[in-house]
């Protein structure tokens, strides 16, 4: 899908920037087919490294293509409002309006533009992410569990992009918040174990007093699942696939559940199961579910949960895209909700898909959660 509206806004791009540009043809017919091998980039790298999901080539070339494919969209949307603003203003008939949209220097000015916001953008998708600090209230939270810290963690996406380099500072900067758990919600890598051995081999050095609980989320189905499944749990992660742990402060429980994503029914791999993740864990313990995905948010306050924490939609990447992207997770993007009496926090994520890696004002983040007994 993401192929085939970059190449409609490819031609598009095409047909009102690089074809009416005064060079000769032999110049606006490469550069045309520049633009729309960039549209269809993905597909050509996973055609000679890596795949769609993972592109195995130098990190300086992925953030190049991502850069100019990000520059390419955002560039076109800008075009179709000024076409649209130009047919207004026919039908109006403002003749100073028509003169002003098709002065010959707007649209190449304005993929000029589109191309320094990209810039910033894959930048701010490659930072380090920073701390987002929240307080959840839990009815019935033992009063041994108020004040405990969790750490959330989501959307890594260790690749070729987002090295061991900075994994190591995403653990470093968890760390140094002193959790008492650390919790990841799925996506922490694109590739095979073998290609991103180095990369997550950070993830062994996360310290919480209560460990490191993990569950998949949907990129983990794109490449040997069973193998990255032990893989961590040789790093030190409790993996739960349908299953709960239980967190003890004395004779007092909190009850860690986590369910597996949807892409696993394309595998043939058990679908999410909340009533599974469930069976046998203490009726009287606050549940605290980890569900890479929000959009089943209600359905799961119905079954008890009091806390669902979440990641997927990267809090939307660009400001006016994260409502579309709410609109494919149930209405839910980014922070806190309230969902019929349940808390459901969806994290902006630490990192970024590499065919994807824009963020613009929608910072990355790694969420310390407070929890608090509620009045």
């Amino acid at each position: 899908m993401l192929s085939v509206v970059g190449l409609l806004l490819a031609l598009y791009v095409v047909w009102r920037v690089v074809w009416p540009l005064r060079v000769p043809v032999s110049v606006r017919g490469p550069l045309g087919l520049l633009v729309l091998a960039l549209a269809l980039h993905h597909r050509i790298v996973a055609r000679f490294a890596g795949t769609m999901a993972s592109p195995e080539i130098p990190k300086a070339a992925i953030a190049l293509l991502a850069t100019g494919f990000t520059a390419l969209l955002l560039g076109a949307l800008l075009l179709l409002l000024f076409d649209a603003v130009l047919l207004g203003a026919r039908l109006l008939r403002c003749p100073r309006v028509i003169a002003a949209l098709r002065a010959g220097w707007l649209r190449p000015a304005a993929m000029g533009v589109a191309l320094l916001v990209s810039s910033y953008g894959i930048w701010q998708g490659m930072a380090v992410p920073q701390t987002r600090r929240i307080e959840v209230a839990i009815k019935g939270l033992p009063a041994a569990f108020d004040g405990y810290r969790i750490v959330q963690l989501t959307d890594i996406h260790a690749s070729r992009l987002l090295t061991g380099a900075w994994v190591a500072k995403v653990v470093a900067n968890s760390n140094a918040l002193s959790p008492d758990l650390v919790v990841i919600t799925g996506d922490l890598i694109d590739g095979s174990v073998a290609a991103r051995a180095p990369d997550v081999a950070p993830l062994r050095q996360l310290r919480a007093s209560d460990g490191v609980i993990a569950i998949t989320g949907n990129h983990e189905y794109y490449a040997q699942y069973a193998a990255w499944m032990r893989a961590f749990r040789a790093l030190g992660m409790q993996v739960l696939e349908n299953s709960h742990a239980q967190v003890r402060r004395g004779g007092a429980a909190l009850t860690i559940a986590g369910v597996t994503d949807p892409a696993a029914a394309n595998y043939g791999l058990p679908r999410p199961d909340l009533g599974a993740a469930l069976a046998g864990a203490d009726p009287g313990a606050p549940v605290i579910l980890l569900d890479h995905r929000p959009g089943a948010a209600r359905a799961n306050a119905a079954r008890g949960v009091a806390l669902q924490l979440s990641g997927h939609t990267h809090g939307g990447h660009i400001l006016g895209m994260d409502q579309l992207v709410k609109r494919a997770n149930g209405g839910y993007v980014s922070g806190r909700y309230d969902v019929a009496g349940m808390t459901l926090y969806v994290s902006n994520g630490a990192g970024l898909w590499p065919g994807f890696a824009a963020r613009i004002g929608v910072p990355s983040e790694i969420t310390l959660i407070t929890l608090r007994s509620a009045p």
